[in-house]
């Protein structure tokens, strides 16, 4: 009976340690940017990147270095617009597909339709005015 608890034992621990998390960094990594304001109504979404250096956790399936991309995104909006009270966030996917899938969903919950009228503005902010820099998170 103790032989099994200890096979049983050391077969767990083997899994456990198997199942660790792993660092990478995909060769494509698909992200857009949100911002909005509690003072106002305009919300503006960046365009879909191919940002190629980003560095992704295969465990919790999650962009390492999120807080840096909404700053890099936070900054564009305070020294370049001056709107200083921007919420941002990224928001990204592996393929291209389920980048575009988010991003209309998102979309679409700020555009108005005929059942409903939303009180929200859209902006759009293209390539050409922000572009989101590779943040390296291999030391980290």
């Amino acid at each position: 009976m103790k032989l099994y608890k200890y096979i049983l034992m050391t077969l767990l621990f083997c899994v456990a340690m198997g199942a660790e998390a792993k660092r990478v960094q995909p060769k494509h990594m698909y992200m857009f940017g949100f911002a909005a304001s509690f003072k106002d109504s305009v919300v503006y979404m960046t365009e879909i990147q191919d940002v190629q250096g980003a560095w992704y956790d295969t465990k919790s399936k999650f962009l390492l270095g999120r807080d840096h991309y909404s700053s890099q995104l936070k900054e564009h909006f305070k020294e370049k617009l001056q709107m200083s009270d921007r919420v941002c966030m990224v928001i990204f996917a592996k393929s291209i597909k389920k980048a575009e899938k988010k991003y209309l969903k998102l979309r679409k919950k700020y555009l108005s339709d005929k059942k409903r009228t939303s009180s929200y503005e859209v902006r759009y902010v293209t390539s050409q005015d922000f572009k989101f820099e590779p943040v390296d998170m291999s030391e980290e």
